[in-house]
């Protein structure tokens, strides 16, 4: 399940609907819930504005979590990530995944939100409480880890095909 929304969300009760979903087949469930933070040292987040690509944003990040359910063995993963006007400390993102163990639960996680950073079509306007206003550019870290997992799935394909 994929949603983007301005409305927030109950981490909890999408946890608990997908627990219920399994019916006890699942081993772990990994959760991960992003929150609106600080992106400069010095002045105090006010409002961060998320614009997104409406079908294309959606179509990138069900990309990004089938090749996630291909890597690894889950059985079913839940996205909800919200856009428009959010205050420092709002919930911005929730990712869960299910699988019968939790490695692959741990990693198919990790792949889907460093992949979400960098990939989906998602674009940040910071509002400080000063008034100042900028648009919040891609981290040289998680371009990084997103070129790290790319590697890493291009040397498996090679070494199958060895």
């Amino acid at each position: 399940m994929i949603r983007i929304q301005t409305d927030d969300f109950d981490a909890g009760a999408l946890l608990e609907e997908m627990r219920r979903s399994h019916d006890g087949a699942q081993g772990a469930i990994l959760s991960f819930v992003g929150y609106v933070r600080d992106f400069t040292p010095d002045a105090r987040t006010k409002t961060l504005f998320l614009e997104h690509y409406p079908g294309m944003c959606e179509n990138e990040i069900e990309r990004i979590c089938q090749a996630a359910q291909k890597r690894w063995d889950i059985l079913s993963y839940q996205v909800v990530h919200r856009v428009g006007a959010l205050h420092y400390g709002d919930q911005i993102v929730f990712l869960a995944v299910a699988s019968r163990h939790r490695t692959e639960a741990f990693r198919a996680g990790e792949f889907i939100i460093d992949s979400l950073k960098t990939r989906a079509p998602f674009w940040k306007r910071e509002h400080l409480r000063d008034g100042e206003s900028f648009w919040v550019e891609q981290r040289q870290e998680d371009a990084q880890r997103t070129a790290e997992w790319q590697a890493q799935i291009e040397q498996e394909a090679a070494e199958q095909d060895s």
